[in-house]
């Protein structure tokens, strides 16, 4: 017989996963597939747009005695529930209904981690340009015996300069002014607008460096939308200096006004966020954690701030 004839033939195939019993018995908290490749359908300021995602797809092992579950029943499910609508709570509450639904009998919980890159178009702080800025976007939704949770997690680049080394280099600053003038009692404006000017007058600048706020927020259930570019809005109004795209002079000028204006350890950034994510009531608990990427160590500076909410994420261990 031929190879084109047995594609023609129907067969019994052999089920293992469904007919054969677990060698050892247990119950299993995740079973499932990890970073699959898939297009997700956001909503953005212009309409819905397909972005290429990394999504882990999982269910419970309720019945100690089963050899597994139904792997190509969840990935089937999975492509046909990310090809509809946009991702909202609504439909990510159905595509884990499906899951279930396809497992009945074997699991009660679902879960669905989507990870993607957020594309926004983002203006310059002055000049009339503007530019790409890439947010990395986490979202996590889980059905625990009918209870949906969903967690919105991005991360957002900002910089930061240090109020320590600030202050360090307006000493010096100030010790050369008295060196450079000694004896004077008086100096005229153009000259010390001149020496202001100079490399040899500010004769030393406080570090900044690029740092990173990675935020996680369970979101109050009933909201309709995800709000992706709300959060990320949230967080850089709240640290005042997100890093930026197309940059002519005056964007840089304006950018280093924004530094000097907003010095901060990473303690003062985790508590600005902190205070901002507090306040916004779509938000039930939050995991802020504030890395900055020290230009004069090797190692970072990071903070972690959460909302404390009995039994939330400020149980956990450490500054994970």
């Amino acid at each position: 017989m031929s190879p084109s004839s047995l594609d023609n033939t129907a067969r019994v195939m052999p089920d293992i996963a469904n007919e054969a019993r677990a060698e050892v018995a247990g119950r299993l908290h995740w079973v499932g597939m990890g970073r699959i490749e898939a297009p997700v359908r956001i909503q953005g300021p212009d309409g819905v747009v397909a972005v290429p995602a990394h999504v882990d797809a999982f269910v419970n092992l309720v019945d100690p005695d089963a050899r597994g579950i139904h792997m190509s029943r969840l990935y089937l499910n999975l492509d046909q529930g990310l090809a509809g609508d946009a991702l909202s709570p609504v439909s990510l509450r159905r595509l884990l209904k499906v899951f279930l639904e396809s497992h009945q009998g074997l699991s009660d919980r679902a879960r669905v981690v989507i990870a993607f890159d957020h594309l926004v178009r983002r203006r310059a702080l002055r000049s009339d340009n503007s530019g790409w800025k890439a947010y990395p976007v986490r979202i996590v939704a889980t059905l625990d015996q009918g209870q949906f949770a969903l967690e919105l997690g991005v991360s957002v680049d900002y910089s930061s300069t240090c109020p320590c080394s600030a202050a360090l280099a307006r000493q010096l600053i100030q010790e050369r002014f008295a060196t450079d003038f000694q004896g004077r009692s008086q100096v005229g404006q153009d000259e010390v607008m001149a020496w202001l000017g100079s490399e040899e007058g500010i004769c030393a600048t406080p570090h900044s460096q690029r740092s990173t706020a990675e935020v996680r927020a369970r979101l109050v259930p009933g909201f309709q939308d995800l709000p992706i570019i709300d959060l990320v809005d949230l967080i850089e109004d709240a640290v005042q200096t997100p890093v930026q795209t197309a940059v002519k002079r005056e964007d840089e000028q304006a950018f280093a006004l924004l530094n000097g204006r907003n010095l901060m350890f990473c303690e003062d950034a985790a508590r600005r966020m902190q205070q901002a994510l507090d306040a916004d009531a779509r938000i039930s608990d939050f995991h802020v954690r504030a890395s900055h990427f020290e230009s004069l160590h090797p190692h970072n500076a990071v903070a972690v701030a959460t909302k404390g909410v009995p039994g939330g994420y400020g149980d956990g261990p450490g500054a994970d």
